[in-house]
């Protein structure tokens, strides 16, 4: 178990937000030249250790040390500080008029119902109005016993209330040049990309897909856990992806963002042709938002991200950004969102 942190300002005080996460420990082959275990001079039995440390150089400081606050904050506040961070509009709904769930509302009195909804105000006011009719109300004093027919109770009307959900599909490349690195920031954006998503919507559903050169829909924990291989074929992401949507997610009815994450490393040219001409004829017209983020790996080439530049760069459905490392993620959300879409 480890434990990841998120450093901000709230005033003039600086703080630190937790976030639990869990490395999995993996063996790691050293350099052939620099010795191991039963090489090099020593004798059965001798213990094996690190050697003798070092003595520090330096003197104590004298300076005031910074001085951080921990604070533990809701997702709905965390969706709030990044919005005014990042100034980020409110997203457009689409399709509020398709997804609707139902709401009770109280709209008014009546002369049956449940105890637990008895009117205590009206009730009194009928039982008033009774006693001064027939002449038993008592100035002097005042005693008002309501009676059967005295009790109001409030009544309620079920009523359809329209609704926007959204999906967002993410997809990532686990091919060989994407490592724990690369990983690790698209789990770190994806968290915020969800943050600020489900604060704008009533309900958002999730699907992740993974690619090399073939492409499969997962869990969330397969998603960020998958081991890296493989060559690259970005189609099979896009074509599963327009698969998922035409099947589960009607765009009259869904608000759909994606948002695809690669090193931009793709197996040919023609590849690309076919993962364009998905994007142009299907995935944009239905989509929200089509964001590529290409994160920086020292395997991966970069040359998709050309390509999309360079044949559908003018279209603004296509949101692309480059993400060199993990100060760049809010940078590219900003990028992703702050269009408002």
């Amino acid at each position: 178990m480890a434990k990841g942190e998120l450093i901000g300002r709230r005033g003039k005080d600086t703080v630190t937000i937790p976030i639990p996460q869990i490395d999995i420990p993996r063996f790691r082959y050293g350099s052939k030249q620099s010795g191991g275990v039963g090489q090099g001079e020593g004798e059965a039995g001798d213990p094996l250790d690190q050697g003798e440390a070092e003595g520090g150089s330096g003197q104590a400081g004298s300076e005031e040390g910074e001085h951080i606050l921990e604070v533990e904050v809701s997702l709905e506040e965390l969706a709030e500080i990044m919005a005014e961070e990042l100034e980020l509009p409110n997203l457009q709904e689409k399709g509020a008029d398709k997804t609707v769930s139902t709401k009770d509302r109280f709209v008014g009195i009546r002369k049956t119902g449940p105890e637990s909804l008895r009117h205590f105000k009206r009730t009194y006011k009928e039982a008033l109005k009774r006693q001064i009719a027939t002449g038993t109300y008592n100035p002097k004093m005042p005693v008002i016993i309501p009676v059967r027919e005295d009790r109001r109770y409030r009544s309620w009307k079920t009523e359809e209330v329209h609704e926007a959900n959204a999906v967002i599909l993410y997809m990532m490349d686990v091919s060989g040049s994407m490592g724990d690195e690369q990983k690790e920031i698209v789990r770190l954006a994806s968290f915020w990309i969800d943050t600020w998503l489900k604060s704008q919507y009533k309900g958002v559903e999730r699907v992740f897909i993974i690619h090399d050169a073939v492409a499969r829909e997962v869990d969330e924990e397969t998603f960020f856990h998958t081991r890296e291989s493989g060559g690259t074929m970005i189609s099979s992401a896009y074509s599963l992806a327009d698969q998922i949507i035409a099947e589960r997610y009607r765009p009259e009815e869904w608000n759909i963002y994606c948002f695809h994450f690669s090193d931009g490393d793709n197996w040919s040219s023609d590849d690309t042709k076919k993962c364009i001409t998905l994007l142009e004829e299907r995935l944009l017209p239905s989509n929200n938002a089509f964001c590529y983020g290409q994160v920086h790996s020292p395997y991966g080439s970069g040359q998709f991200l050309k390509d999309l530049r360079d044949d559908i760069g003018e279209d603004d459905r296509l949101i692309m950004t480059e993400i060199p490392d993990r100060e760049g993620i809010m940078d590219a959300i900003r990028t992703f969102l702050g269009k408002g879409r």
